[in-house]
């Protein structure tokens, strides 16, 4: 069954369908793989239950974090020996003296993490010639010179991983999708503290914007993807 299986009901099913939402999309030449804010902040330290975990970070979104992360895992190692790019968007530390604005009065907690929190989980920890893009909104897109990384790489499809799927990682993927690359979110790849919130944006962007499935059919595709020169 679908992560949003018994969340979206067969009417809301039907009215995507009858819309025409849905369609196959395509796996390009050039495969990239995004990973978005895995950060201690956004995990804990180590897997913990969420309520347990918040208790560490506020912002953390517990164990369903920490599976995901095992599965970029995966990905990542896939990637690396095919010799495809690997992109970091994150968050960088806050400045509370000029980074507050708008995010601050929505999420006042995210002015207070501290260093290790900032961090990137060691399980996916980039090395170098992976690419870092510190980003200050939502969308890796925006602020960053992302899209002038992928042309230099010759990027045409974006896997998008991360967190958290309702946010940095929708927003990523939107934007991902008005730039024309194909997009691809492997939905166990990706995590959220609101387990409604992230079936429902998994079922909305598969019928608008990426080709959503389990990571294990995301690494055969890539898989048997040539890798070029």
């Amino acid at each position: 069954m679908a992560v949003w299986g018994g969340i979206i009901t067969d009417e809301e099913e039907r009215r995507y369908d009858r819309a025409g939402f849905g369609g196959a999309g395509a796996i390009g030449t050039r495969p990239a793989l995004l990973i978005i804010d895995v950060q201690y902040r956004t995990v804990g330290t180590e897997p913990r239950p969420y309520w347990e975990a918040i208790e560490e970070y506020p912002t953390s979104c517990g164990d369903v974090g920490w599976a995901a992360v095992a599965r970029i895992a995966e990905l990542l190692a896939l990637f690396r020996g095919k010799g495809f790019p690997v992109l970091y968007p994150h968050v960088a530390p806050k400045n509370a003296a000029t980074d507050a604005g708008r995010l601050a009065e929505k999420i006042p907690t995210i002015m207070g993490i501290d260093a290790k929190g900032y961090e990137f989980v060691a399980e996916v920890a980039p090395r170098p010639g992976d690419v870092l893009l510190p980003k200050k909104h939502p969308s890796a897109f925006f602020g960053t010179p992302l899209v002038s990384h992928l042309i230099d790489l010759r990027a045409d499809t974006l896997v998008v991983t991360g967190c958290t799927t309702s946010g940095c990682v929708r927003a990523s993927v939107t934007d991902a999708f008005a730039y024309n690359f194909h997009v691809v979110v492997p939905e166990d790849a990706v995590y959220d503290r609101a387990p409604t919130s992230h079936a429902v944006n998994l079922w909305d962007m598969k019928g608008k914007y990426a080709d959503v499935m389990p990571t294990d059919a995301v690494m055969d595709v890539i898989g048997r993807v040539e890798t070029t020169a």
